[in-house]
């Protein structure tokens, strides 16, 4: 009908290229293979919040600048745990060393952060060859920010679900194989489900989608069916769509 939605009367999902599909089945077929001689342990759940930001460059300043922090992230974070009885990684306890290797066992990864399209000089920076980041803790041999292609080039995932609760995940650079960014790197390293964001998402709308996408998968529903139920619940509190519509599922809805 005229003025509805379209999440209102259909079940939304973005299929990967096939490329990128082969590469994450061989990959959860390779881990399955090796996980009885793997000595990590592994974890039901990683949940980051409002890591204490690292400084990005700022064109229009011209200088480093620290990302602003995100206390609804951190609110957000701190809810999602409480829900599954487990623990969140908030402020400087989210560094990017104990992220990444925790990232290889967790079962779940949610991340409630900033995610970047563009986080560097692109005449200078070494880091601009696959575009997107994850804001992290940074220290003294890490800056902080977790890269497509850090993800893509150093990490294994076996993860069945990686959920970036941030601004502008879900964008990169449009090639003929998809589109470049996060989400291509996480489904490379092995995640066949990943949900992102492709704009800039309001605070507390997103948390309350996101406590609701997670009742929504407690109560049995497949992962698309349980966004697109915390899409139409949060839309009641927040009419407009960019307070609700602006996740995707890439992947596996299973």
């Amino acid at each position: 009908e005229a003025g509805d939605r379209l999440i209102q009367h259909h079940t939304i999902l973005t299929a990967p290229s096939i490329g990128v599909l082969d590469l994450t089945q061989k990959r959860q077929a390779h881990l399955r293979s090796t996980q009885v001689t793997n000595s990590a342990r592994p974890q039901d759940w990683l949940i980051v919040g409002n890591p204490a930001m690292p400084a990005v460059w700022q064109p229009h300043l011209e200088t480093m600048q620290p990302l602003p922090s995100l206390q609804g992230a951190e609110q957000e974070a701190l809810a999602v745990a409480t829900l599954f009885d487990a623990e969140a990684l908030i402020g400087p306890a989210a560094s990017e060393s104990v992220v990444k290797a925790q990232m290889e066992t967790a079962q779940t990864i949610h991340l409630a952060t900033h995610g970047l399209l563009s986080y560097g000089r692109v005449q200078s920076s070494g880091i601009q060859d696959i575009p997107g980041a994850i804001a992290l803790t940074p220290e003294a041999d890490q800056d902080g920010l977790l890269t497509s292609a850090e993800i893509l080039n150093d990490l294994t995932l076996q993860a069945d679900l990686v959920v970036l609760s941030a601004c502008d995940t879900g964008r990169g650079e449009i090639t003929g194989d998809g589109v470049l960014g996060l989400s291509r790197s996480l489904m490379a390293a092995g995640a066949p489900s990943v949900i992102v964001s492709l704009w800039s998402v309001p605070d507390a709308p997103t948390a309350d989608l996101m406590i609701q996408f997670y009742t929504e998968l407690q109560q049995g529903k497949d992962k698309a069916q349980a966004l697109r139920q915390a899409m139409l619940t949060t839309m009641q509190a927040y009419p407009e769509p960019q307070n609700w519509a602006a996740f995707t599922l890439i992947g596996e809805a299973q």
